[in-house]
């Protein structure tokens, strides 16, 4: 059991990926928004286009538990990912809120409205022995499904930090915390002279660093205009970015607003999977970052 999401961790992912040799993988996704949406899946795929190339795809049950309804929002990235989805046979659990996971006694506890079709027939087949569900009376219909894994990715549910979500600057409506903005100026909606970007904003975009990177110039150009008497007039329209390897050399970019509209930035089609989008990733995006990004330059 491990999580790219702890640094403690992050490192025995890799190495339980390698030493696997078949059996039951559990990826995980929580029901809270999360840094990087992607990250939970696209350690499966890549899981899965390692253990195809070793042979053993075949011999390994993956399954997806994700408290999202769907893949991905974006329509024609999803449609991609269903493709990846069905080529590595992984099976499909949305909706789900893991409650419990037992590294000892290799279990993962999670509750959901439905039991995804195929989870359904091995339930109530006579090989279903690595699955348990019990009917959770009183709560609407909610079942509790006990699953027991051999390898386990998890993420664990997120949140701002206690200084943030026991401040004033927090949305109320909010039990996550997150502090109460205007979504597209990024000034608080109670204390104008308040603003926040980045992960700690309920701003309803994906808590990426492609985000950060487009409301960085729109805060600085509205506190300026405040600090001049005047009012904010620069705009975020939530575009955020997410780079989605598919397989080992090949990438998907996936560029969007908060419509959930693509907004790609190069002259092909980004929801196909490519070796240039790849080459983006892990040789360009790292140098832009620690030389242009962090000094404020791109």
């Amino acid at each position: 059991m491990s999580s790219n999401y702890a640094f403690e961790s992050a490192a025995k992912t890799w190495e339980f990926i390698k030493d696997f040799k078949g059996g039951t993988a559990v990826f995980t996704n929580p029901t809270t928004p999360i840094k990087c949406g992607g990250a939970p899946h696209k350690i499966m795929y890549l899981a899965c286009d390692y253990w195809r190339k070793k042979g053993i795809l075949d011999q390994c049950d993956v399954h997806y538990v994700s408290g999202a309804s769907m893949i991905f929002g974006v329509p024609e990235y999803a449609a991609t990912l269903k493709e990846v989805i069905a080529k590595n046979n992984i099976h499909l659990h949305f909706g789900a809120n893991v409650t419990a996971i037992n590294g000892a006694a290799k279990t993962i506890e999670f509750e959901t409205n439905e039991v995804n079709e195929k989870l359904s027939e091995k339930i109530s087949s006579s090989v279903a022995a690595c699955y348990g569900i019990i009917e959770n009376n009183g709560t609407g219909g909610i079942k509790k499904v006990t699953l027991n894994f051999d390898l386990c990715h998890f993420v664990p549910p997120q949140s701002a930090p206690d200084f943030i979500k026991e401040s004033p600057l927090r949305d109320p409506n909010n039990a996550l915390g997150y502090v109460a903005i205007d979504k597209n100026t990024m000034q608080h909606t109670t204390y104008a002279n308040v603003f926040a970007l980045g992960d700690c904003t309920n701003a309803p975009c994906s808590k990426t660093g492609a985000a950060i990177r487009k409301q960085a110039p729109v805060v600085v150009s509205n506190l300026l205009a405040l600090m001049a008497g005047n009012e904010p007039y620069a705009a975020y329209d939530g575009y955020s970015a997410c780079p989605i390897p598919t397989q080992y050399g090949k990438l998907m970019l996936a560029e969007f607003d908060y419509s959930n509209t693509p907004k790609m930035t190069f002259p092909i089609d980004q929801a196909k999977p490519n070796r240039a989008m790849w080459l983006l990733k892990t040789k360009v995006l790292p140098w832009l970052y620690w030389n242009k990004i962090l000094k404020g330059t791109a």
